[in-house]
């Protein structure tokens, strides 16, 4: 569960000359309290920290809390990487824009700082004094260099001579030696020697080797006692104990005087002036290389580090003490995830096997997804659908299919080994026109994108990157095909990447559709992102940077138009994994006072202050999180009968500054199965966290009351769409 998406730079950057520099409309505000705004990083902070809750809750399986203190890990340094790194700039800078709520970014780094501490103490905690006790009692045991028998340190001296010690490299801190740079996210060693010679003491660094694993596993010789007697004990060693208990071997001669592990995040965020180079690509490439030597915007040290070695971290790193977070126990939980990774089901969730959506179900006589199509339009849900056999399987039909003559697909985040981006070099090989829009700049997965986008090029794909000042986010795939003496097109539109791996483990839905007015649009979308074209507006889909915002707070004022004319079927609910955006909030405000319902789903960042008297207090916000990332993003409006699918959220960055596209689900039979899906998150009985008045996030259903897990309820109906017979 990766928060990438949600935390992505939005860097107060100059706009492209033809988008709105402002975000609130003055004279519709003016009515509205100034306080209406939560913090949206603190929000975001309470984000994760529900991610933490998950591994607290010890109803779930052992394993499964283990991989959620790794995600919380995970999500904090992409936090401070970005977010926290965009705050430090602008501060740095005397840049002096304040936030929604009306806080400096010398502010919000103050609370931030305060706020991080407490929940590192608690992920730390919940990691020591629960999970890791119950991992032991199911015999996987964590453990020191302190805890090895004489013949396990044997072998594990062993293991470090032939494994570690070739590659690691001790780097001396003295007038001839700098200080050496530090790469954000290492994991390192602070060593204080002292020669027995001379008497001084010397610093020196040793970074822990990356490129190893972060345990150890210790193998210790058990004698059986009989055919039940369960799993065998599994032993981890944290490398960096390893490497610790060896450091004379390091340091011949010298007396290790103390030792102690730290880590560096650096900024990752960077810009790329793409009207001064012409090679997006190139350009790139050279930020990617700079990434590394980003400026600290954290350190963690162990809560044992002596008050002389954090100064002098301090001083030689250029960090200030209100940066550092002190941890007890184990550095970088992220290591969970090797701990997660071994073979014990019993304590994790049993595995989700998703079904082919029945529309494309197999048959005694094999239908196309073209075939499909004609008959009518098909919704997907995945998980819960197979994205296999619904999505990867149109466009491999599309690459083989002689009648197909054109392939249209926008890439953002892809897998390493992707079948989609094999089948669009198929389809190239086959002579098919295939157009690939590749988004370099997806955070985090630009050194992929670049890969795939050369072997695309080398294929004979035509590889465009996009519009200047825009990211191309929407998730759209425009398939041209003969029939006939007509040309016939078919699309999807969706919430997710086109990425095999995380659709297995992302919520998100999709619309199949051969509706020539769609199609018509899409060929319009595709004609302005690959084109000079400068068309705005579409017959049938919203598409940013010019029509999410203003098409969504339309239909909210005609909610409310509904609502004051006695139509009892007035009703909002938005579905989205971040709400940060002041217009569209400030109409969710106006909704609310006219007495419209509003209901609203939030994964992660929410800046609605929903249940205040006179505000808000039609408003409920709820959040959900679970065994997949709630990633879709869905609109309903009640009394105009409309449902709308997208890859947008309500944030600036993606209303203003990409390329997003939303599409109406028109068909009553799939509006249908997005009512399904509102009323399940919607019930008062499952389990979820709702957001209070004062911006506390109250985990709902009480105790002792009905609880239902949503997406088990999913599962249930997917299983009933798959087998009506129950059979």
């Amino acid at each position: 569960m990766s928060a990438t998406e949600e935390i992505e730079n939005e860097s107060q950057t100059a706009l492209p000359a033809a988008l709105p520099a402002e975000t609130v409309d003055p004279d519709e505000a003016a009515d509205l309290p100034a306080d209406r705004y939560f913090n949206r990083e603190l929000s975001w902070l309470d984000f994760n920290s529900r991610v933490l809750a998950l591994a607290e809750d010890v109803s779930r399986p052992l394993l499964e809390r283990a991989k959620f203190l790794a995600i919380f890990a995970s999500n904090l340094d992409e936090f401070f990487m970005v977010r926290v790194a965009g705050l430090k700039r602008r501060d740095e800078t005397g840049l002096s824009v304040r936030s929604a709520d009306g806080r400096s970014p010398r502010e919000q780094l103050h609370m931030i700082a305060v706020r991080t501490q407490k929940i590192a103490d608690r992920h730390a905690r919940v990691f020591r004094d629960s999970v890791l006790p119950a991992l032991s009692g199911e015999n996987i045991k964590i453990i020191g260099w302190d805890d090895l028998t004489a013949a396990e340190r044997v072998r594990m001296q062993t293991h470090f001579h032939n494994e570690l010690f070739p590659i690691l490299t001790p780097l001396a801190v003295d007038p001839a030696h700098p200080f050496p740079y530090i790469s954000g996210l290492s994991l390192n060693l602070a060593v204080t020697v002292k020669d027995r010679a001379e008497g001084g003491e010397h610093f020196a660094r040793v970074k822990v080797p990356d490129n190893v694993n972060r345990f150890v596993r210790v193998d210790r010789l058990v004698q059986p006692q009989g055919p039940d007697d369960g799993p065998r004990t599994a032993l981890f060693l944290p490398v960096e104990n390893l490497i610790a208990a060896n450091l004379p071997e390091l340091f011949p001669g010298m007396e290790i005087v103390e030792h102690h592990v730290f880590r560096v995040t650096r900024n990752a965020d960077f810009e790329v002036d793409e009207d001064r180079d012409e090679d997006l690509l190139q350009a790139l490439e050279r930020e990617l290389a700079r990434r590394r030597f980003g400026s600290p915007v954290r350190l963690e040290v162990g809560d044992d580090m002596t008050e002389h070695m954090l100064e002098l971290l301090l001083r030689e790193l250029d960090v200030d003490p209100g940066d550092v977070i002190q941890v007890p126990g184990l550095l970088d939980l992220t290591c969970l995830w090797q701990i997660y990774g071994i073979d014990r089901p019993q304590l994790k969730e049993r595995p989700f096997v998703p079904a082919t959506h029945p529309a494309f179900g197999e048959r005694e006589t094999p239908k196309s997804i073209f075939s499909t199509l004609r008959d009518g339009d098909v919704l997907v849900h995945h998980p819960y659908d197979s994205f296999s056999t619904s999505v990867q399987r149109f466009i491999e039909q599309a690459a083989a299919d002689p009648h197909v003559l054109a392939i249209k697909q926008t890439l953002y985040r892809t897998s390493g080994d992707s079948p989609i981006v094999n089948a669009l070099i198929d389809a190239a090989a086959a002579g098919k026109q295939v157009v690939a829009l590749v988004e370099l700049k997806a955070r985090f997965d630009e050194q992929a994108n670049i890969r795939w986008a050369r072997t695309l090029e080398q294929a004979g794909v035509h590889v465009v990157y996009g519009l200047v000042g825009l990211k191309t986010h929407c998730k759209t795939c425009l398939v041209i095909r003969r029939e006939g003496s007509t040309l016939r097109r078919y699309c999807h539109i969706g919430t997710g990447n086109y990425n095999p791996k995380t659709a297995r483990l992302y919520e998100d839905v999709g619309l199949f559709t051969a509706a020539p007015e769609i199609g018509s649009d899409l060929t319009d979308l595709f004609n302005t992102l690959t084109g000079y074209s400068r068309k705005q507006e579409y017959r049938n889909l919203l598409v940013a940077p010019h029509g999410i915002r203003t098409g969504i707070i339309e239909r909210i004022e005609g909610e409310i138009a509904a609502h004051r004319s006695g139509d009892p079927g007035a009703l909002i609910r938005l579905k989205a994994n971040a709400l940060v955006d002041e217009q569209v909030i400030d109409a969710l405000y106006r909704a609310s006072q006219a007495g419209v319902r509003v209901d609203v789903v939030v994964r992660g960042i929410c800046a609605l202050r929903p249940g205040v008297e006179g505000l808000s207090e039609n408003i409920v916000v709820r959040s959900i999180l679970g065994e997949f990332l709630e990633h879709s993003r869905i609109l309903q409006f009640g009394a105009q009968n409309e449902y709308w699918i997208g890859s947008a959220d309500m944030m600036h960055r993606n209303l203003d500054r990409r390329v997003e596209v939303m599409v109406q689900v028109r068909d009553r039979r799939l509006a249908a199965d997005l009512e399904d899906i509102f009323e399940s998150a919607l019930d008062p009985r499952t389990r979820c966290w709702e957001l209070q008045p004062d911006g506390t996030w109250r985990a709902q259903p009480a105790a002792g009351e009905q609880v239902r897990d949503h997406q088990r309820q999913m599962m249930t109906r997917q299983r009933h769409h798959a087998d009506p017979t129950g059979s």
